[in-house]
């Protein structure tokens, strides 16, 4: 079992940054194919990047390319998302998950665990 904790999200300005943080409890954190979906209000839940086990091996979504990096510290057991360049567009609600699936993947169904979930809100 793993329970994941988003944090980091807020209010910024169109252009601005923000990093979000996804801790995990539980064992085998370095087991887990980590990723990031958000989901804007009316809107399916999108996928937004992951990363492999390693940390090596990343995927993003084309509409972030450039302007998020995803990356993790299996020693804290914890998942990052650097955010710059933000846009309104990018306003959402952005969740973590864990998948145990063998290779990286955009389909939330093969995410086994999520989290609660961070509001990020860009003003234009």
């Amino acid at each position: 079992q793993v329970q994941l904790i988003e944090s980091g999200g807020g209010l910024v300005q169109a252009g601005g940054s923000l990093r979000l943080s996804c801790a995990a409890s539980g064992r085998d954190f370095s087991n887990y194919i980590m990723g990031w979906f958000r989901q804007a209000p009316g809107k399916e839940r999108d996928f937004v990047s992951a990363i492999h086990r390693s940390g090596i091996g990343t995927d993003y979504v084309d509409s972030v390319k450039g302007r998020f990096t995803i990356f993790r510290d299996n020693s804290k057991n914890t998942v990052y998302l650097q955010m710059n360049s933000l846009k309104p567009e990018d306003t959402a609600v952005y969740y973590c998950a864990a998948s145990s699936y063998g290779t990286i993947g955009r389909g939330a169904s093969i995410y086994n665990y999520w989290g609660q979930g961070t509001q990020v809100t860009v003003s234009s």
